[in-house]
């Protein structure tokens, strides 16, 4: 820094050390001051600038550094880094030590904190007392994460007092109205039930309702219904309260016949023994009916592979109606092509281009369910469903061969009739229970894929849309345009626990205006 006086002592100018940049300009009237006064004046300020200059380069160090250098040239110095890190020392030393059992932990955040204040915790104290608060909350949450997907397998395989009561009401309904007796469908239209230029669709089920609404929609969806003809398979307990319902609620032009397992004449202990043993083993049984949490490590397992293990012990797995579709062939041989429904679908479009699509000599269309985007639903191969460290297993299947979807299956029965996939389906079935359930867990679908490898063929997958039943996050675009819905999974839309924004696809078919249907207050 400079300072330069002019040679008539009128002018006094502070600049740069370089000379380029005036940083000051003071004129003087020299009547006015003296020049002992101006000497003094040119003295304090050649001693203050600089100093000034120093404090206004620290106060922009301390803006332009974010408060880094300024505090330390001036002694100000942030200790809240070194404390970070020490307090970040003292957890990773407790994060190995194990929580004393009889530690009192603190039930809530503002205890945590009163006692803190009066008991004076040393970091290491408050660490540990921290980390035990912690390891409890997830215990808690693991444990009621369990007893939801608990109550939520229970109330998935009861069966709703709205639905029971349908069945009961309906079936008093057949035993006191002979209206609701009468023959379906009626005896002029009988030869129909096996002419094959009408296009002919199975559904197996003991539910009343889900069998109305497969039915409704398949009929209102299709470009000519006077051609559709229905055969309804149920159970024996079941048999009068289906029949009464599609006797008073015809779906005309569309047909409808109502059977029941009892009136096949094929469909014999004596044709079928693995069956009878499937529903008689005593493993079996208590495997379905038993003790869902028996063998289960729930300290180990997941919540996904928990829900997962409780699906396959869904009751339904060894009723002979989820078995009945295997036997298409002989319960009907006089058609040649059908298209096998699940009773928890909804259809959304005409389905009669099924029977057009080339199934090139194999014997079942289906969706195959190993090459979608979604991981839940559509990521299945073999390896997914068998126990590929069974020697038996391992020896005989590729565990990255692609799974396929039942629910919505066309089925060339004529060609069907020239395999063995039936043979082939009992003979898995019956080792499968020589191994004590160790090579499938997962209901009829695992017997299947093996009984009829080498004659599937593969349909687009927009004619079936899966997993409705298993997650929330289902694509609404993608079920508006798919011609089949599936609620495949434990939230059926006519349970309590169904997906809220879901069920209307399945609603939509329910006729909330019949009698039966508002004195059982269904889905109320």
């Amino acid at each position: 820094m400079q300072v330069h006086v002019s040679p008539s002592m009128r002018s006094i100018t502070i600049s740069s050390s370089n000379g380029f940049v005036d940083l000051m300009k003071i004129k003087i009237a020299a009547r006015h001051i003296s020049y002992r006064t101006l000497f003094h004046t040119i003295l304090i300020l050649a001693f203050l600038l600089p100093f000034v200059f120093i404090l206004t380069a620290l106060v922009t160090l301390e803006d332009c550094l974010g408060r880094r250098l300024g505090p330390r040239l001036l002694g100000r110095v942030d200790n809240s880094g070194k404390l970070v890190r020490e307090f970040y020392k003292v957890l990773n030393q407790v994060s190995s030590e194990e929580i004393p059992v009889d530690l009192k932990l603190p039930e809530s955040f503002s205890e945590l904190v009163s006692e803190m204040e009066n008991k004076k915790y040393s970091a290491k104290e408050f660490a540990i007392i921290l980390k035990g608060m912690m390891e409890r909350s997830e215990r808690e949450i693991r444990e009621s994460k369990f007893s939801e997907l608990m109550n939520k397998h229970f109330a998935a395989s009861a069966i709703p007092k709205g639905i029971h009561c349908l069945s009961l009401r309906l079936t008093d309904e057949y035993s006191s109205n002979a209206h609701a007796r009468r023959q379906l469908p009626s005896p002029e239209l009988l030869p129909l039930l096996s002419d094959n230029s009408y296009y002919h669709f199975v559904v197996s089920t003991d539910n009343i309702l889900a069998a109305s609404v497969v039915v409704t929609s398949t009929v209102q969806s299709f470009r000519r219904p006077e051609k559709i003809v229905f055969h309804v398979i149920t159970d024996k307990k079941t048999y009068a309260g289906m029949h009464s319902w599609f006797a008073l609620n015809l779906v005309s032009p569309a047909l409808v016949e109502v059977k029941g397992v009892h009136q096949f004449d094929w469909l014999t202990k004596e044709n079928v023994p693995v069956l009878e043993a499937v529903e008689s083993h005593y493993g079996i049984r208590n495997y379905y009916h038993g003790n869902h949490i028996a063998g289960a490590n729930l300290s180990e397992i997941t919540p996904r592979t928990f829900a997962s293990k409780l699906q396959a012990r869904s009751p339904k797995y060894i009723s002979l109606l989820n078995h009945i579709r295997i036997y298409l062939p002989e319960l009907f041989p006089n058609l040649d092509k059908v298209v096998f429904l699940d009773d928890d679908i909804v259809v959304q479009r005409d389905l009669s281009p099924l029977w057009d699509i080339d199934l090139g000599g194999k014997v079942n269309g289906a969706v195959e369910t190993c090459k979608g985007e979604d991981e839940w639903v559509m990521s299945k191969r073999f390896r997914n469903y068998f126990n590929f460290s069974h020697p038996l297993i391992a020896e005989n299947l590729n565990p990255d061969e692609c799974a396929w979807a039942y629910g919505m299956n066309i089925f060339d029965l004529r060609a069907w009739r020239k395999t063995n996939i039936r043979e082939t389906y009992h003979a898995w079935l019956r080792e499968n229970l020589k191994s004590n359930l160790t090579l499938w867990k997962l209901g009829t679908l695992p017997p299947a894929l093996i009984a009829f490898e080498g004659h599937v063929q593969a349909i687009d997958p927009s004619w079936h849309m899966l997993g409705l039943g298993y997650q929330n996050k289902t694509n609404i675009e993608n079920v508006k345009r798919a011609a089949v819905i599936h609620y495949n999974g434990q939230s059926k839309p006519w349970l309590e626990i169904g997906f809220e924004h879901l069920r209307p696809f399945w609603t939509k078919y329910v006729n909330y205006s019949n009698d039966f249907i508002m004195n059982c207050h269904i889905l109320q």
